[in-house]
């Protein structure tokens, strides 16, 4: 049976719908990656080296589940089509285990680790299975480049919204529900944000539609594997978004050990009812903002993959000028930190609309519709990617003999200032140059749009 396309322009409601799944992500994703590791480490009382270890080997288990959600994904069937149904289903468990990874018991040393492992697990299970077939929807919510980059625009518009509103407010709501115990106040103030992911990942079911319908998905797995490592500029965008991802989530991760230890913050307000760290957290995510609103501009006068590259080599750029300001110029650090956020906003806005480009590459090329498996495995890439971002301060800090809520030595401060300006440059160089070898282009995508659209509608 033929496919029929729906060419016509998404309408502005289900643009911002499809956007809003993003924010219900990044109220729990933007929460780990600003204050997991610091969360670990001086409120939970894990080991750096610990935490660090445990942020890694639990990859191993998202490895195997991120493409098995995509081959799930795929293969679903239900009149609310493919990848919809998940954002209805799996909302409250993902929500539930949010709140359970800060609860924060009274263990052991080995008893608190142990329950680390366990919940950080539970909830990147459950993340996996939410947000696999909310990126793959992407793939069918618009059989048009255009359309779907604007669409991405949107999700990255709302995710910078999301992890804005965690990074201004988190600070605050832990001290202001938790006063004097800030265990309590992260258990608190994470309950807002998971009943806030339900509320929103049910708006974003309700909104939006899945309108490219593939023919019955019958080919076997390991056919499906081979027409996705067949796709070299696909292997390429994992990498670099494994790169880039790595770079962000690093920074951001340091981000509360520089202000407290570096910079000598004591998490009193500076503007407000806003501490530095919302201050820096929340002027560079504006910057992400801009980056995402910049990004269709942008992509209609330059080839995607060129923005990719000069926008990591311009963060890379601003990271080493940020490395070599004096600490007491805490205005001008927030400055090019958020030129250097925004740069990452129009990456990572570009590289979902190529995730999905190289989806149709693939159909065009093999002849197989495998959307929800290319998407769950550059899922994968960036969960991936996130946790090494988390992981690698960790190391650092345990290198170079950091003690968690201590004066720290001047080894250990000298860490903490690699660890938020030099390592992230490092891995953002890195994807740059690594995205010179990617081959889609906007003349290729033209004419896989023109050929896929007379295949489904049988033309």
């Amino acid at each position: 049976m033929k496919n029929k396309s729906n060419t016509a322009p998404l309408s502005f409601r289900e643009k911002v719908g499809y956007g809003l799944g993003d924010m219900a992500s990044n109220f729990y994703m933007g929460f780990f990656g600003l204050f997991l590791l610091y969360y670990y480490t001086d409120v939970f009382g894990i080991s750096p080296s610990a935490a660090a270890t445990m942020l890694l080997v639990t990859k191993i288990v998202d490895a195997i589940s991120d493409p098995a959600m995509g081959l799930i994904a795929d293969r679903t069937s239900s009149r609310w089509g493919r990848y919809r149904p998940y954002l209805l289903w799996v909302a409250i468990p993902y929500a539930l285990l949010g709140y359970l990874l800060f609860l924060g018991p009274d263990f052991s040393a080995t008893g608190k680790l142990i329950y680390a492992y366990v919940t950080y697990t539970l909830v990147m299970l459950a993340y996996t299975a939410i947000n696999v077939p909310y990126s793959a929807l992407l793939a069918v919510i618009s059989p048009v480049s255009e359309e779907r980059t604007k669409a991405t625009q949107f999700r990255f518009v709302f995710a910078s919204l999301g992890t804005l509103c965690v990074g201004a407010f988190a600070t605050p709501l832990v001290h202001l529900l938790g006063g004097d115990d800030e265990l309590l106040g992260f258990r608190l103030t994470i309950i807002l944000f998971a009943v806030l992911s339900v509320l929103v990942f049910w708006i974003t079911f309700a909104t939006t539609r899945e309108r490219v319908t593939p023919v019955k998905h019958d080919s076997s797995i390991r056919d499906d594997f081979s027409a996705l490592l067949q796709n070299r500029s696909w292997v390429i965008l994992v990498m670099t978004g494994i790169l880039v991802v790595i770079g962000l989530i690093a920074r951001f991760a340091s981000i509360v050990f520089y202000l407290k230890y570096y910079l000598g913050e004591d998490g009193s307000r500076s503007f407000l009812i806003f501490d530095a760290t919302a201050i820096l957290t929340s002027c560079g995510l504006i910057g992400q903002l801009i980056g995402a609103l910049m990004t269709p501009m942008l992509a209609r006068r330059f080839e995607k993959h060129h923005l990719v590259i000069v926008m990591n080599l311009f963060h890379a750029v601003l990271l080493g000028v940020c490395y070599v300001i004096p600490r007491e110029e805490f205005a001008l650090i927030t400055v090019v930190h958020s030129f250097g956020v925004m740069t990452f906003g129009v990456i990572i806005t570009l590289l979902f609309s190529m995730y999905t480009d190289c989806a149709e590459y693939g159909e065009w090329k093999t002849g197989k519709q495998t959307a929800g498996l290319t998407v769950s495995a550059s899922m994968f890439s960036l969960k991936f990617g996130s946790a090494v971002g988390g992981a690698l301060p960790g190391f650092m800090l345990a290198w170079y003999g950091f003690v968690a809520n201590e004066a720290q030595s001047e080894q250990a401060l000298s860490g903490i200032r690699l660890m938020f300006n030099a390592l992230p440059a490092v891995f953002f160089l890195a994807g740059g140059l690594l995205m010179v070898f990617y081959r889609i282009d906007k003349a290729a995508i033209a004419i896989v749009e023109r050929d896929l659209h007379q295949r489904r509608s049988g033309v």
